[in-house]
């Protein structure tokens, strides 16, 4: 898929514009400084799953970076509602970003323009939940998710997936699907852009999201599992005790539950808990 030329329409700045039409200024403080948040969502039958949680976020990540969206709650719903009927889109998902704009060019933008939009496209399920349980293969990143005195972590600001960009490029040219990042006390963190759970007989283990961000799918899938009756226990977590584990998985909006069959030389047998997370957590999409 080449999402530079899909059909479509675009919200940018007011208007619906046809997808090519949809532009911004080189010089925009976004591109050059990360000056920049978005969110990922994903719309199934037509609902956006979670879609006050994301917004919510997004209005935080954006007065954390110190700039205000320039529209309400109320207005990016209907905004976000519009560009997927515009799209004729009921499986897709959907890209709300927004950016300090060109009117100065310097770490110091403080009289730039905020500017919003809003892409969606079509994104079917592709995999059965038996497909699914395959799982997939990580490697582990040099690159580890910094001290929260460093970075906004609590965001899901443009700049914090610079690292992972990096790590997924490196998994990927290795032969795997992706990479899993340690945080830089050398604890186990995340996956590139997926938080990630331990299965321990009736105990789920998933890191402290202290330095990464606190994933709305982890959040819902940490519920679910609390639902039937799993410990769930937030914790530190190291590479060495990745042998006492026997399922693992990774969640996220794009992932929702994926297994993990292998981290380095570590393997995981995709089993109960992850069908039964996948399960419970599709039919909550469903609802």
């Amino acid at each position: 898929m080449d999402y530079s030329n899909l059909e479509g329409y675009i919200f940018l700045d007011g208007k619906l514009l046809k997808w090519t039409d949809a532009k911004l200024h080189v010089l925009s403080h976004g591109l050059h400084y990360a000056s920049s948040v978005f969110e990922g969502e994903r719309a199934y039958g037509g609902k956006v799953f979670k879609e006050l949680e994301h917004t919510e976020r997004l209005i935080r990540s954006a007065k954390t970076l110190g700039f205000s969206i320039p529209y309400s709650i109320e207005n990016i719903c209907e905004i976000r509602k519009n560009v997927l009927k515009a799209n004729n889109i009921l499986d897709g998902y959907i890209r709300p970003v927004a950016w300090r704009g060109s009117e100065m060019m310097g770490i110091s933008a403080q009289k730039n323009t905020i500017h919003f939009a809003v892409a969606a496209w079509k994104w079917p399920s592709y995999f059965s939940p038996e497909a699914k349980l395959k799982g997939i293969k990580l490697n582990i990143s040099k690159w580890k998710r910094p001290d929260p005195s460093t970075a906004p972590v609590n965001t899901k600001a443009a700049g914090l997936y610079m690292i992972c960009t990096l790590s997924k490029h490196e998994a990927e040219n290795l032969g795997y699907d992706d990479s899993l990042m340690l945080d830089y006390r050398g604890y186990i963190a995340e996956a590139t852009g997926a938080n990630i759970f331990f299965v321990k007989g009736n105990e789920i283990h998933t890191p402290i999201a202290d330095c990464f961000l606190n994933g709305i799918t982890r959040q819902t899938v940490i519920t679910l599992a609390k639902n039937e009756n799993f410990k769930v226990k937030e914790t530190r977590l190291k590479i060495e005790d990745l042998s006492e584990y026997n399922e693992c998985f990774v969640t996220g909006t794009a992932a929702e539950v994926t297994p993990v069959k292998s981290i380095n030389e570590a393997t995981f047998h995709p089993g109960k808990v992850c069908k039964l997370l996948i399960e419970k957590y599709t039919n909550l999409t469903k609802n």
